[in-house]
């Protein structure tokens, strides 16, 4: 009778157990599908950057189409660099730390960030302020998208994705600052 209780509570933790993996509804369910028409309308970042002297990257998108675009996000990559070292646990390496990302944009997926719904006409400015830890010559691209599952799809001017890239010369040199005796302030220059 023992071995009998055993056998059930067994089977009934094996049954739970695979119920509970996969299955379910699938993550894209509730995003429309559609093309959606966006444009960057400004896409800031320094040039030129100082090790350990904190920058701000805009990116302004407007949606220019005629229906409300499901949630507005924007991939980054290059704020990383990979390490051809073998071996690594993670090759990735920052260049710049993201301090903050866009205000409510973090997401699940490693470099995007979503601000939601954009209704037609409206612009949402996605910020990250970073601060670069590696010298060197960077290139940053960055690409718009409709939605985070592939379902809503973001269009430009061109026909693909917004889509842009910004080439960054990180100076090893901290930048020149003092501290003004009258104001306190730290000036730059």
């Amino acid at each position: 009778m023992g071995m009998g209780r055993r056998a059930i509570t067994l089977g009934t933790l094996v049954a739970l157990g695979v119920s509970g993996c996969g299955g379910g509804e699938r993550q894209d369910k509730n995003e429309p599908e559609g093309t959606f028409d966006v444009r960057v309308v400004d896409a800031s970042f320094p040039t030129t950057q100082h090790i350990a002297d904190q920058s701000r990257m805009r990116i302004a998108v407007r949606n220019t189409g005629s229906k409300d675009v499901p949630n507005v996000a924007v991939t980054v990559k290059g704020f990383t660099r990979r390490d051809t070292q073998p071996g690594l646990a993670d090759p990735n390496k920052p260049v710049w730390i993201v301090d903050r990302g866009p205000k409510g944009g973090d997401t699940a997926y490693v470099g995007t960030w979503a601000l939601g719904p954009l209704g037609a006409g409206k612009t949402k400015t996605f910020e990250w302020r970073v601060t670069p830890i590696q010298p060197g010559v960077y290139k940053v691209s960055y690409e718009v998208a409709a939605g985070l599952n592939g379902k809503a799809k973001a269009r430009g001017t061109g026909g693909g994705p917004p889509s842009g890239r910004f080439t960054v010369r990180v100076s090893g040199k901290p930048p020149q600052a003092r501290v003004n005796p009258d104001t306190g302030a730290v000036e730059r220059s």
